[in-house]
């Protein structure tokens, strides 16, 4: 019965899917209906440009993106300023995105970096004021490290118009420059960066400031607001309707201007969007080649388990604690490659040591010529394997990871197709994930393998990063900043992981792709650093 409508629900699947993708693509083109998007270059620095459809001269507002960042994220603040009449620009800053300039220095040392993405700033603000179009004024936004960024350079720059400072953390700040300083917060940030934004306004208020409520008069540039964003972290208040509406209310009000009051909601055709890459995923691994006649893995029984995922998890940090980890030049991608290979090798040793069988049909036993014989069925122990079966099963499935989910992303939320200099910086990661995802994916796959522990080894991972930023948090801070993603990572491609474990009967594919994705993600994502 359950088989009469697999195949009916499969297709039902795939409509839906497929129509949720349509809507979503289409909202998502429709962000930026009327406006002219042009891509250029500030001598190595990408910058992409958003005019609104007038010719009218108008304000030009530049706005930079946070650490580990790209100027995609900040495409609903360039949307929204620019469909109520701004001209806004974005940006790749060094080291990141498609910039192929890398940062020189410690990044440890703020001082020894700062100054020169001050000065990138700078020379795209410069680049900004000249566009045609632009009437001479120029306002700044920032979001966490280039909130620092920005104010440091409307402090410089007494001509800045406006400031916006998003997720802020800053000491450079006096109390009358930046000229018309908003502070953004998302309410569900850590209470510090509040406290931050209050200790800000109250600097030039002399105290008693409260979050919501405007200081100051715009036209001698001494306005100040702290603004909190309803129910969003450190990156939704990037999307965030309330963050939109502030910043261009506060814009409006720095430069005597009215909009259209339109206001960027891409959060929802995002949600849909990924929605409908996730939910095709399952009827589309229905058509992988099946590897293996029967489920293949270790088949660990949850106490065998328990010992496979935890013991990583707990000396995988222990041991990387003072280990040297600046041998790429990607930011963080060295430990985080020492800490997929070393938790990878550590789990493949305990595999071995466990002694697992590969769970399948056993031997039947027949009576022929009253004689005892084994029916020639897969052996449990060794059953065949098609290599070419898994091989086809791996492409595609690394291709839908890489390709159907990459190109929304490089487009609408942050880069992705990476540059030449980090092509290299993939297959370097590469060799810490693999090992990682090879093991893990077996360690928790076969005919027996218990309810949950797929998840529960998951879980043991991201403890065991945790443990590794909680015993050095000075070196591995920003670590906190990619977790949360790793979490989103391993909720949507463990499912398509699964769904190919299903169809294949081997964790091979899925093992392959993740670990392709995953050193993908990294390699493109953390800036690059020459220390």
């Amino acid at each position: 019965m359950m088989r009469r409508f697999a195949l009916p629900l499969r297709i039902v699947v795939a409509i839906v899917a497929l129509a949720a993708l349509a809507v979503a693509l289409w909202q998502l083109h429709g962000m930026t209906d009327g406006l002219r998007v042009t891509a250029g270059k500030v001598g190595d620095t990408p910058v992409t440009i958003y005019q609104p459809p007038s010719d009218a001269p108008a304000p030009v507002v530049v706005i930079a993106h946070g650490f580990a960042g790209s100027q995609q994220l900040m495409q609903p603040f360039a949307a929204t300023l620019a469909r109520n009449g701004y001209i806004a620009v974005t940006f790749d800053f060094t080291g990141h995105g498609r910039n192929p300039v890398p940062i020189r220095g410690d990044i440890d040392e703020p001082t020894n970096v700062t100054g020169v993405l001050v000065a990138e700033t700078g020379r795209v603000v410069d680049f900004a004021r000249t566009l045609p179009g632009s009437d001479g004024r120029v306002a700044v936004l920032g979001h966490s490290m280039a909130s620092d960024i920005v104010v440091q350079y409307g402090v410089s720059h007494p001509e800045v118009s406006a400031t916006v400072a998003v997720s802020v953390f800053t000491r450079k700040e006096t109390e009358s420059l930046p000229h018309n300083l908003l502070v953004i917060v998302g309410a569900l940030e850590p209470q510090m960066l509040i406290d931050e934004g209050l200790r800000i306004v109250n600097k030039s208020t002399g105290g008693g400031a409260v979050a919501g409520r405007s200081y100051g008069d715009f036209k001698n540039g001494s306005a100040r607001r702290l603004a909190l964003s309803s129910g969003v972290e450190h990156i939704g208040v990037l999307y965030s309707q309330d963050s939109m509406r502030e910043a261009l209310q506060w814009m409006n009000e720095s430069f005597g201007r009215t909009g259209s009051g339109w206001i960027d909601r891409r959060p929802g055709a995002l949600g849909l969007l990924f929605f409908g890459l996730i939910a095709l995923a399952w009827p589309l691994s229905k058509l992988l080649p099946r590897a293996a006649p029967v489920p293949m893995g270790a088949s660990l029984s949850w106490k065998q388990l328990l010992v496979a995922a935890i013991a990583p998890a707990v000396l995988t940090p222990l041991i990387l604690w003072k280990a040297p980890t600046d041998f790429l030049i990607i930011l963080l991608g060295d430990y985080l490659t020492l800490h997929f290979l070393l938790y990878g090798a550590l789990t493949g040793a305990l595999l071995l040591l466990l002694r697992p069988r590969t769970a399948g049909a056993q031997p039947a036993v027949h009576h022929e010529a009253g004689l005892e014989k084994l029916e020639s069925l897969p052996d449990p122990d060794h059953p065949r394997v098609s290599w070419p079966a898994l091989a086809v099963a791996a492409a595609a499935v690394i291709a839908y990871n890489i390709l159907a989910f990459g190109l929304p992303l490089d487009t609408y939320v942050f880069s992705f197709l990476p540059i030449a200099p980090r092509l290299h910086l993939i297959a370097a990661i590469a060799c810490g994930t693999v090992p990682y995802f090879l093991t893990a994916e077996w360690m928790a796959h076969g005919a027996n393998a218990p309810r949950g522990g797929y998840a529960f080894a998951k879980f043991c991972f991201l403890v065991s990063l945790a443990a590794a930023v909680a015993l050095n948090l000075h070196k591995l801070f920003f670590l906190i900043i990619i977790v949360p993603a790793i979490l989103l990572l391993f909720l949507a491609f463990g499912l398509i992981s699964n769904w190919s474990y299903k169809a294949t009967n081997h964790p091979l594919p899925g093992a392959l792709a993740n670990a392709a994705i995953f050193a993908w993600a990294i390699a493109v994502t953390f800036p690059m650093v020459i220390r």
